[in-house]
């Protein structure tokens, strides 16, 4: 039950992604040779929503658990991705910015050719929790609480409407997040969060700021398996958890001097 969990953040799956979205966009091909690692090596895929409920429950998780998430939404998850999970039949979440979706409620903020709602239920009809992702993509620890409120419950309910299920999970944009953030989530009625943090998921966490590790264009296959295996996390991730802790007191100081303003005004 205490076991730590790895959460693997994807992105875009793409051959050729553009300037936006490369960093973070992994190769069909790169994708294809990780999953067949998963389940070569006994792994079980969980969804987001199937381990916060094994831990709040206190159940025992399968054997070797990982999750396979997706952000934002890129189309190629539906094009490379889920004829992978499929054959696979592996059970995967991804979150989506339902304001960079293709269709009605598309805002034309999104970095690069994204899912259109037929896709997402294709999605849905594998066995893929669709969580959400809020509606825009901001940096929710910046936002007056309105704006904070309303990105949270204008994805929620989106989802709801397009596929005839209210989500239950959600992923903070960035990965960034507060105690304000994390209570607006929980009040829209999320039951657990993913964060970033690039280290192992364990059930002390809490439901609404589990860590993930991030899957790069650049994560060659045998860093992956230290991924999955929880090897070396640490290492791997030193430089980006430094960066990281370093934004987040400008982060702070930022939210402070908005705060401190609109209370003059």
């Amino acid at each position: 039950m205490n076991t730590p969990v790895p959460i693997l953040m994807y992105h875009s799956i793409a051959h050729a992604p553009n300037d936006a979205t490369r960093a973070l966009s992994v190769a069909p091909q790169a994708f294809v040779e990780q999953m067949a690692l998963i389940g070569d090596g006994g792994f079980t895929p969980l969804t987001t929503a199937q381990l916060a409920d094994a831990w709040r429950a206190g159940r025992p998780l399968p054997e070797r658990p990982v999750l396979v998430t997706f952000d934002d939404g890129y189309e190629g998850v539906h094009r490379h991705a889920r004829p992978v999970l499929a054959k696979h039949g592996f059970a995967a979440t991804v979150f989506v910015s339902t304001g960079w979706l293709r269709g009605a409620y598309d805002t034309g903020g999104a970095l690069d050719t994204m899912l259109d709602w037929d896709q997402v239920r294709e999605l849905a009809d594998i066995g893929v929790e669709i969580g959400g992702h809020s509606h825009t993509h901001p940096q929710m620890d910046q936002l007056a609480d309105d704006a904070l409120r309303s990105e949270v419950l204008r994805c929620k309910e989106i989802v709801a409407d397009e596929l005839g299920t209210r989500p239950v999970s959600f992923a903070y944009p960035y990965g960034y997040s507060s105690r304000r953030v994390r209570q607006a989530v929980r009040e829209a009625g999320f039951a657990q969060s993913l964060a970033v943090g690039n280290t192992l998921a364990r059930r002390r966490q809490g439901p609404y700021a589990l860590q993930r590790v991030t899957v790069r264009r650049n994560t060659g296959i045998d860093e992956f398996a230290r991924l999955v295996e929880g090897r070396a996390i640490a290492r791997t991730f030193a430089r980006d958890r430094a960066l990281t802790k370093g934004y987040a007191v400008v982060r702070r100081a930022r939210q402070a001097s908005r705060k401190a303003t609109r209370s003059r005004v």
